[in-house]
Order: structure tokens, then C-alpha cells, then sequence
């Protein structure tokens, strides 16, 4: 199924309810609970999941819901999980993909990590604007949210030196998904470098939020936290 196919399955307006919502989640999601969030019949979900699994926006699997093993512990149930395929649809026809690729290898190559960050930096900064930094880290979801990241808050995690200060939600903003996935990739240390700066330009370095590496599988390699500069 060609890109355009897939991105047009989308077009029904609870099937794309359904895709946002697993997307949302960064965990395996069952029927009921997906038709329970979208508030629609759980045979309706099940339909449009499943088609959803057949233009390949979401995979699908199997497990006990319960938790339990062994008789009794009821009939595995089905989940779905986003596929980690990128789509992408371009009138006319353009390929920025493979000119980053390009780009990023020779900078790499040249050594210009440091000038690539310089750049990054500066361009965070005119993305803020006159605005002061970020006041806190509901604000910085906020920012991360319209540039793509789909930051979600891990309340559990209280940042370097467990201290939390104001405008702190008490926790750590991680973020799903990495604008620069594909090269990033390619060129770990030069992008992951680029984006670090890229977003401490845009929340600021000297506000009470700061964005620092922390790569862990799957999500993007910063994190957000509180700044150890608004400790109480």
C-alpha cells in the first residue's frame, strides 16, 4: 500500500480517534479500552483497529489482560500497539530525507558537531522569540507538543539529584516520538547533539526548566526536568 493509501485510511473520523489515542499511550492498548476512550462500541473499535493494522499504522498482538497464566486466566486478548513505520506524502515528489542524510554525513565528517549545535541553538532561540524561558514543565509540553515530540510526564522519576522546584510537575517529560528519528539513527551523537541544543534554545538554559540527554530505546534521546538552578 503506497503512502498516500495509508495516510487516507485516517480520513474516517473514529479510526484516526482510535490510531491518536494508541499512538498517545506508548504501551499495548485492548479493544475495550480504546472503544471506552473514543466512546464508541467495542465491535466498532475492533473493525477499524484492524484496519488500521492492515494499511500498517498499528501492529497487533496478543496477551492476557489480566495479568494472570494458567487455567482460569481467561483467552489472550488482542492489542495494538503504532507501528514504528514512517509515512510520509510529498506533492510534487521531494526527497529531504536523503539531503539531511547527506548533510549530516558531512558534517560528521568535517567534525562540525560543535558549529551544528551552535546553529541549533540560535535557531531554538528565534523559535521563542522575545518570550522569556519556559516557566515550567507543563509549559515545555505545551512547546514540545506543537513541534512534534508528544512529550508525556513519568511522575515517578523526580530528576538528577531527586530535587523538584516550582513550576515542576514532579517528574521527568520524556517524549515518544524524535522529529529527526531517521537520521538520528545514521548519526546518533551529531543529531542527538543537535536537538539537545535545539531544545535548550527553544525552553531556555537559565529558567526554571532544562533539557538535558537521557537516550533511552524507543523515545527520543533529551528529557525535560526541573533546573537544578530553582532548587528550593
Amino acid at each position: 500500500m503506497k503512502d498516500i493509501d495509508v495516510i487516507a485510511v485516517l480520513q474516517d473520523p473514529v479510526r484516526r480517534r482510535l490510531y491518536e489515542y494508541v499512538a498517545a499511550q506508548g504501551r499495548e492498548v485492548g479493544r475495550n479500552e480504546a472503544a471506552e476512550a473514543v466512546g464508541v462500541a467495542r465491535t466498532l473499535a475492533a473493525h477499524h483497529m484492524d484496519r488500521l493494522v492492515e494499511a500498517g499504522l498499528l501492529e497487533s498482538g496478543s496477551r492476557r489482560l489480566t495479568g494472570r497464566s494458567g487455567p482460569g486466566a481467561g483467552r489472550p486478548a488482542k492489542v495494538y500497539t503504532r507501528a514504528r513505520v514512517e509515512r510520509s506524502v510529498s506533492l510534487p515528489a521531494r526527497d529531504y530525507r536523503t539531503a539531511a542524510a547527506l548533510l549530516a554525513e558531512a558534517a560528521e565528517e568535517a567534525g562540525l558537531d560543535v558549529g551544528l549545535r551552535a546553529v541549533a541553538r540560535r535557531r531554538g532561540e528565534a523559535l521563542r522569540g522575545a518570550a522569556t524561558p519556559c516557566g515550567g514543565l507543563a509549559e515545555a509540553m505545551e512547546l514540545l507538543a506543537a513541534r512534534g515530540y508528544e512529550p508525556h510526564l513519568e511522575a515517578g522519576e523526580a530528576g538528577e539529584g531527586g530535587e523538584r522546584g516550582e513550576g515542576d510537575l514532579g517528574g521527568v517529560v520524556r517524549m515518544r516520538n524524535c522529529p529527526f528519528h531517521v537520521v538520528a539513527e545514521r548519526f546518533p551523537p551529531l543529531v542527538c547533539g543537535m536537538n539537545l541544543a535545539l531544545l535548550e534554545g527553544l525552553i531556555g538554559t537559565d529558567g526554571p526548566v532544562r533539557a538535558r540527554m537521557d537516550a533511552r530505546p524507543g523515545e527520543c534521546c533529551v528529557v525535560v526536568e526541573a533546573s537544578k538552578n530553582n532548587e528550593h
